[in-house]
């Protein structure tokens, strides 16, 4: 309620009718929590120029943690005075409190002047004539305290603890003692805390993103000297922009090796400020900029050349990925992955090439030897299709052999070379499932066995084994094909498919 409300003598939880009875042009308007919630976070967001430690207070107040900050603006009270006159200026009306313990700040918040500070120590003084509300318990608990004449924080204060936690419950004496400095009542940012953070007030705001580009490597400078002190770099960066009208914008930039030059810096948030373009609202002006750095990790100095020039090719080659993926987002760069798979559509997926998953060694391949020729590594074509593509065969040599000719994408391919079978077998640990599916699946000839195959996919694997072959046409062009399923062993003939093409 605001204080139109408290004056009219409206209440918290009142209904609706009653609140006509008493005023009738009333007006009524739906709430709307997840509006109310958007709002809440941007005031967060807002007061993230006083302190990185902004929790929520419920629905409607928030909680900074300005331990370290006040110096910065002029001492707590001067702090205190200017939260409130930033807030009067966007148009709320609020009331604050600021003490040395989180319960008596928030007291101080709800039942005193809109800005009372306290000094350490006196904690007690202040809530001994207030309400049982302030220790913010639960009304159950306070009606029953007020039932036995306990109404103020005074009279608990002096009531015997033993008693009161066998009856009121073990809560009430820790809101006492977290309010009175006794226990520590922590409090839990919303957003995770930089490792590092440097900003810049300014006299005058801008608006020009040519402007936000220069002030970025001054920043980034400041950030390097406390890097070097450390010994490390950051992958991930956040530059935080707060307008003057009290929204913020937070732009993230990430890095595949750790930086902490200023120049590596500002290209990043250049391709990121180009590709927000006309999203980045600049307003009446930016008076604050903040660099804060996440995630950082160890980065030594890498040995100079003779001529005094570290070799940079693997920075180089980061820097370029980095930069493609501030401008056109994390999926334009990807790496391949390999997975625990035989089946060659399978056996490697890409994810983002930043961050991700660690990349996986692959097996190391025996070296083609006079002792061992049959160990040398299988050819595989240049071009292999995500999907195998159905071909369709008329006639093979014999049943296990390859085929003689095949029509693939309406055109006929006579065999005039062929090598195989390499017969590559579906992932043991999960045939289990995928047989279980297939069994359930479908009955007899064809259908069951197109039912089964499906169901085996969505069980995690193709169930059936493959034999594959290169064959080379009459044109001298060079495919690899391949027969899932074997002869005698399924209840319809088995299907071809081309895997990828060499030439």
């Amino acid at each position: 309620m605001d204080e139109e409300a408290e004056r009219l003598r409206l209440k918290v939880g009142m209904g609706i009718a009653d609140a006509r009875a008493m005023y009738p042009a009333i007006e009524i308007v739906a709430e709307d929590p997840a509006a109310d919630r958007r709002l809440l976070e941007a005031l967060a967001d807002w007061c993230d120029r006083y302190t990185p430690l902004v929790a929520f207070d419920g629905t409607d107040g928030l909680f900074l943690d300005i331990t370290g900050c006040a110096h910065l603006f002029g001492g707590e009270e001067a702090l205190l005075d200017g939260i409130l006159a930033s807030f009067f200026e966007q148009g709320f009306r609020t009331r604050a409190g600021l003490a040395g313990t989180p319960g008596t700040a928030w007291a101080a918040a709800h039942f005193s002047l809109p800005g009372k500070t306290l000094e350490d120590g006196d904690e007690r003084s202040f809530l001994e004539d207030l309400p049982l509300f302030v220790l913010r318990l639960e009304p159950k608990t306070i009606a029953s305290l007020e039932s036995v004449g306990l109404r103020t924080v005074g009279s608990v204060m002096a009531a015997p603890r033993a008693p009161l936690a066998r009856r009121f419950g073990a809560m009430l004496l820790l809101r006492l003692d977290q309010a009175l400095g006794e226990v520590e009542e922590a409090v839990s940012p919303r957003l995770p805390v930089p490792a590092l953070s440097v900003e810049r007030h300014l006299a005058e705001p801008i608006g020009l993103v040519e402007d936000i580009e220069q002030l970025i490597p001054k920043l980034a400078t400041s950030l390097k000297q406390d890097f070097e002190r450390r010994g490390e770099g950051a992958r991930l960066f956040e530059l935080l922009l707060f307008r003057v009208d009290g929204a913020v914008s937070r732009i993230a930039a990430r890095a595949s090796l750790p930086l902490r030059e200023p120049v590596p810096v500002g290209r990043l948030f250049h391709e990121r400020l180009a590709a927000l373009g006309a999203a980045l609202e600049p307003g009446y002006g930016f008076d604050l900029v903040r660099l804060s750095a996440f995630e950082t990790a160890a980065l030594d100095t890498p040995q100079a050349d003779l001529d005094g020039k570290a070799a940079a090719a693997d920075e180089d080659v980061a820097l370029f990925s980095d930069r493609v993926r501030a401008r056109l987002g994390r999926a334009a760069m990807l790496m391949p992955l390999l997975v625990d798979s035989h089946l060659p559509e399978r056996a490697a997926s890409l994810v983002p090439a930043d961050g991700g998953p660690p990349e996986r060694k692959a097996p190391a391949v025996p070296r083609e030897n006079d002792d061992y020729p049959s160990r040398r590594a299988p050819e595989r074509p240049l071009r292999l299709f995500s999907r195998p593509e159905p071909i369709d065969v008329p006639v093979t040599e014999i049943p296990e052999g390859p085929p003689l000719t095949f029509r693939w994408r309406r055109a006929m391919h006579r065999v005039a070379r062929a090598e195989g079978p390499e017969r590559i077998a579906p992932e043991w640990w999960l045939q289990p499932a995928a047989e279980a599916a297939a069994d359930i699946a479908g009955d007899g000839g064809k259908d069951r066995r197109k039912a089964g195959r499906q169901a085996a996919e969505d069980a995690g694997t193709a169930r059936l084994t493959r034999d594959y072959f290169r064959v080379e046409d009459a044109d001298g062009r060079r495919y690899w094909l391949f027969r899932e399923g074997l002869y005698g062993k399924t209840d319809a003939v088995p299907c071809w498919y081309l895997q990828g093409v060499s030439a």
